[in-house]
């Protein structure tokens, strides 16, 4: 693969959504979303305690996207520059032309269309930016409403391993939904 830079970022748009790069300046709704019970609900990861917490994962945020290993975008309608949520290419696998997509809204964006409109927009940018040859999101088979989200998109369910994590003292499953650059809608 060639190499591929997320330098200098690339704002994302459609006709209501901006997915900008996230700063010191969204600590407050990245406090928000990572820190709220049921927002974190579907995510196996500690809940953020405090406004260092959420500046520390904006800074890893920005850490991934420097080092090319990630890039996240801060999800806002037009023309609000409010962060309502976070979406991005969290894990990639170069050799196999591969990325996990993931993303988090805040609850009053829920039920909007946000989600699947902002995932459109990412993965049109994982297939003709990042040259990817196949998308995956990995889900809690509980969260229906991610499914619907991925789904409405064109992902389809691949894989359902069971008791696959260890998390919280639980054994948890995931679920894969992929989509292959071929069957992109």
């Amino acid at each position: 693969m060639e190499p591929f830079s997320f330098l200098p970022f690339i704002n994302l748009e459609s006709d209501r959504l901006l997915l900008r790069q996230i700063t010191p300046d969204d600590v407050q709704e990245a406090f928000e979303l990572r820190s709220n019970p049921d927002t974190m609900k579907y995510i196996p990861r500690p809940l953020v305690t405090n406004h260092e917490e959420a500046l520390g994962h904006i800074k890893m945020i920005q850490d991934k996207i420097e080092n090319n290993e990630g890039i996240n975008w801060a999800i806002t309608l037009k023309p609000n520059n409010k962060l309502l949520g976070i979406i991005g290419h969290y894990r990639i696998k170069w050799e196999h032309y591969r990325s996990e997509i993931g993303y988090m809204l805040l609850p009053e964006a829920h039920g909007k269309g946000i989600a699947t409109e902002a995932i459109k927009l990412i993965v049109d940018y994982g297939f003709e930016k990042m040259n990817m040859h196949s998308l995956e999101a990995i889900i809690d088979p509980e969260n229906l409403g991610s499914a619907k989200v991925l789904e409405k998109n064109g992902f389809v369910k691949e894989a359902h391993f069971k008791e696959n994590e260890f998390y919280d003292g639980k054994f948890i499953d995931s679920v894969i939904y992929s989509l292959l650059k071929s069957n992109k809608q």
